[in-house]
């Protein structure tokens, strides 16, 4: 705090002895906090006193608020002989906590005046006022006596809001956006028979399903299918040999069934199967609760049994054909399935395009359509984050999206949601700079410290600068706390 103008102090000086009033000037006072402490300069002019060769005056800046006060280091302003009297005696200003002059009257005299003092809250707005004793009374038995020099206005800082600075991820272009349903279809067959009967047991049910699964591809106007594959698979009961044919008829027979409903044009149809679906009767064991798994599934993982036929004999001889009359009722059914998929290809879109559809049908866009639409908006808008939200709920397994998802939580200082979408986020150097911020955001300075400062010499130069920042970010608030 600096001003040129002149604060005048009227002081009583020796008022028995001079009836006059006389003028300390007091100007170019500054006023700062440092460290924690309070830095106080100004320049007093003694030009306008006259002392008595032995008399002395002793000036005592005082910083005062309400009823706290704090004396600062007095000012001993000495005639001539009351100076010389005060050079015999030894006394030593610097041991006694003051400064000395001799006033040289008729002359202008200036002391600049400088002193620091530890810095306490209600100083924050107070005034500096002066105490003059010239009864040798001291400055408490004076200190309701007190002339104001300049006020003191240091207010509070602001607290340092930290506004992250994070490095999304671009997603890869998609040259073609393939796409895919798959679904599993548990037909029912009369015994060794592979044609497809629409109408038998639960069949209109799974036939539906199939015809779903379809449909919602064909009715897309973006999409175009461009293959359609089945895979059929038999349980291990019964001979290999007559496993395989009923395997191979039944996903035949359901590839045709399903021709015969629709005109799929230039897509590829495909068929495939397996005679018995081992993996998943091993699946469902070790899954399950059976009293002697362990001895089924020593059975099932025997590698030295390459004979299928005399794998299905030895499980019916564990506990004396108990636990394989559970596999047959319980198990073996689900092993008879045929597989289903349809592989499609979805229409790029331009980023006007992708606009209207992020809102209306975001499953049509790619997450790099998604970046697109995002960098029209104003970075940490609201419509901004919703983009990065919407692309992890469309693809919530992809780690990109999961990252970008996470630093648009950060940005919102949603801290436990960024933390969730960071387990299944992209590796690297954006991922450690979320963890920096993760960690400056809660409070953890000295981690946050330590990450950061590493990456501001990554090779990316969005990383460097963002972790650059966020020190810089995390230092000013580190310096307004301890102020």
């Amino acid at each position: 705090m600096r001003t040129n103008r002149y604060i005048l102090i009227t002081i009583a000086l020796l008022a028995a002895m001079i009836m006059r009033a006389q003028e300390i000037k007091v100007k170019d006072q500054t006023v700062e906090k440092s460290d924690g402490s309070l830095l106080i300069h100004m320049t007093l002019d003694f030009s306008e006193i006259k002392l008595p060769t032995n008399r002395g005056l002793v000036c005592t800046p005082v910083i005062a608020a309400g009823d706290s006060l704090r004396p600062l280091t007095p000012v001993v302003l000495n005639g001539r002989d009351r100076h010389i009297l005060y050079e015999r005696t030894g006394r030593n200003p610097a041991e006694h906590g003051e400064y000395e002059l001799r006033r040289l009257n008729g002359r202008e005299q200036a002391f600049e005046y400088a002193v620091r003092t530890p810095m306490a809250d209600w100083m924050r707005k107070s005034e500096v006022t002066l105490v003059i004793d010239q009864c040798g009374c001291g400055w408490e038995a004076l200190s309701n006596d007190r002339s104001p020099l300049f006020p003191i206005n240091l207010a509070k800082p602001e607290p340092v809001v930290l506004r992250p600075v994070l490095a999304y991820a671009v997603p890869r272009v998609e040259a073609v956006k393939s796409r895919n349903l798959r679904g599993q279809a548990f037909l029912d067959f009369p015994v060794n028979r592979t044609g497809i009967y629409p109408d038998y047991r639960k069949n209109p049910r799974e036939l539906a399903a199939i015809r779903a699964t379809i449909d919602s591809v064909r009715q897309n106007p973006y999409a175009s299918i461009a293959e359609v594959s089945i895979k059929g698979y038999a349980s291990p009961e019964g001979s290999y040999a007559n496993n395989e044919r009923l395997a191979k008829g039944r996903a035949e027979a359901l590839l045709n069934y399903i021709r015969s409903l629709y005109d799929f044009g230039d897509a590829r149809m495909t068929v495939d199967y397996e005679p018995e679906d081992w993996k998943g009767l091993e699946r469902a064991v070790a899954e399950g609760d059976l009293a002697d798994k362990e001895a089924l599934l020593a059975i099932i993982r025997d590698p030295a049994i390459t004979d299928p036929d005399r794998r299905d004999a030895r499980l019916k001889t564990v506990a004396g054909g108990e636990p394989y009359r559970h596999l047959l009722q319980e198990i073996y059914p689900a092993l008879r399935h045929s597989d289903y998929g349809v592989n499609y290809t979805i229409s790029s879109f331009t980023t006007e395009e992708a606009k209207e559809l992020i809102y209306k049908n975001p499953a049509q866009l790619s997450l790099e359509e998604m970046y697109r639409v995002a960098q029209t908006y104003e970075v940490g808008s609201p419509e901004y984050n919703e983009v990065f939200e919407i692309a992890v709920r469309m693809y919530p397994d992809d780690p990109t999206s999961n990252l970008n998802a996470a630093l648009t939580a950060l940005a919102q200082g949603r801290t436990e949601n960024a933390r969730l979408y960071m387990r299944r986020a992209e590796a690297g150097s954006r991922l450690r700079l979320a963890e920096g911020v993760l960690a400056l955001l809660e409070g953890k300075t000295d981690e946050a410290e330590g990450l950061l400062n590493v990456l501001t010499g990554d090779n990316d130069p969005s990383v460097a600068a963002a972790a650059k920042e966020n020190l810089r970010q995390l230092q000013a608030r580190r310096k307004a706390m301890c102020d």
